[in-house]
């Protein structure tokens, strides 16, 4: 484990955004598991479950959209604005980490959920890149609000910047599980 840690702070930018990119895509496949598991006590039970024809497996395409968004965007971008944060507010105290979080807020929370929507519609080819986030952004970005101010005040004061980004691809995982299952709604209603 030292040794692994030793890579990791020796290259912290790889290892934060691979991390990252992996627990971003582990998300998608989560949701997806979780999907087919319940359509699949359904069908046991002799129900039918809401877009049953197209729940069955995982869809990798899907998972593969996700990695490449969390890998193009929100790897890349979490790495560089958290280390943006600790240079302009440096520091854990509570004044430090509140200002943090309210930044996190205000500027990264808006960017990463319409990257999100707009990212995935962009490589599943939609015409109208902005019809999913004009549906989805807002409850989101409410329940990103709770979530994710009590995480990055845990992650600003507790975890070494170093370790930041991957610590919060970790906790994206959570996250990320919501934002895939916000997706899914709509294509099950198409």
């Amino acid at each position: 484990m030292r040794r692994l840690w030793a890579v990791f702070k020796a290259h912290p930018y790889v290892g934060n955004v691979l991390g990252y990119t992996a627990l971003f895509a582990s998300a998608d496949l989560i949701q997806q598991s979780l999907l087919t598991s319940t359509t699949e006590d359904s069908r046991v039970r002799g129900e039918k479950a809401d877009g049953d024809e197209k729940t069955s497996g995982i869809d990798w395409h899907q998972t593969a959209r996700v990695a490449t968004v969390g890998f193009c965007f929100h790897a890349n971008f979490n790495y560089h604005w958290l280390k943006a944060l600790e240079k302009a507010l440096p520091g854990g105290g509570a004044k430090m980490v509140s200002g943090k979080v309210v930044l996190d807020q205000l500027i990264a929370a808006p960017l990463t959920i319409s990257a999100f929507y707009t990212g995935l519609s962009f490589l599943e080819n939609k015409e109208d890149l902005l019809e999913e986030w004009s549906q989805k952004f807002w409850p989101s970005y409410k329940a990103g609000v709770v979530y994710w101010s009590t995480m990055q005040a845990i992650n600003f004061s507790l975890v070494p910047p170093v370790a930041r980004t991957v610590f919060l691809g970790g906790i994206a995982l959570t996250f990320t599980i919501f934002l895939c299952h916000m997706k899914r709604q709509g294509k099950q209603s198409q």
